[in-house]
């Protein structure tokens, strides 16, 4: 799978050490039972949500639930049927920061629109997690107060920038630059990178 995202972005051949590490990272995070908190601006905002839907349902895989699962949720619940329960899919835990809008417009309101993302983390999250900042340059201070927090809460920190990775490639524990500085083309290096990482996790933990 690797050698494929770089046969189609030879570019992001740079980022490779950094791109497996994040894998290891979200992999050990998910076996350990913890879960990824993501939040970005703009393009990055959407990036976050996208990363989600990916994790919590099926992506490339259909992920049905266990047999031992269905029974034991059929037995907590006896009215849950069987068409439901096959329907259903297993789900990788990730919450996307930047959907929480009445959190966010609160606190923006409130208190300080700096630290939208840092009291959510703090809210959320907790020590073997990991927060995912998305910024293009690297530099929004929301995403950055945010990573200082979870640093805080003992969480690893996966900053997804441009090449120059701005404050927060200097606050992240795993920094992936990719390889342009123009917002638009950081985006769209962005995406083959974080599709890359959601169907490796997948594969890790998933046959079907």
């Amino acid at each position: 799978m690797l050698n494929e995202l770089f046969n189609r972005y030879p570019t992001l051949k740079e980022c490779e050490e950094s791109i497996l590490a994040a894998e290891k990272a979200i992999i050990e995070c998910y076996e350990r039972g913890g879960k990824l908190l993501l939040c970005g601006n703009g393009g990055s905002c959407a990036d976050c949500d996208h990363i989600t839907g990916e994790l919590m349902k099926g992506f490339l895989k259909k992920r049905p639930l266990s047999a031992e699962k269905i029974a034991e949720m059929k037995k907590l619940s006896p009215t849950l049927d069987d068409e439901t329960l096959k329907k259903l899919q297993c789900g990788l835990p990730a919450i996307s920061l930047v959907s929480m809008n009445a959190l966010v417009s609160a606190f923006c309101n409130d208190v300080d629109p700096e630290l939208i993302y840092a009291q959510s983390v703090l809210g959320l999250g907790k020590s073997g997690d990991i927060l995912i900042g998305i910024s293009t340059s690297g530099n929004a201070k929301n995403v950055a107060a945010a990573a200082k927090v979870a640093k805080g809460l003992g969480m690893t920190v996966i900053g997804l920038t441009g090449k120059k990775g701005g404050t927060l490639g200097e606050l992240s524990d795993i920094s992936i630059r990719v390889p342009e500085c123009e917002t638009f083309k950081v985006q769209e290096l962005h995406l083959p990178v974080y599709h890359y990482l959601c169907a490796t996790v997948e594969a890790h933990f998933f046959e079907n």
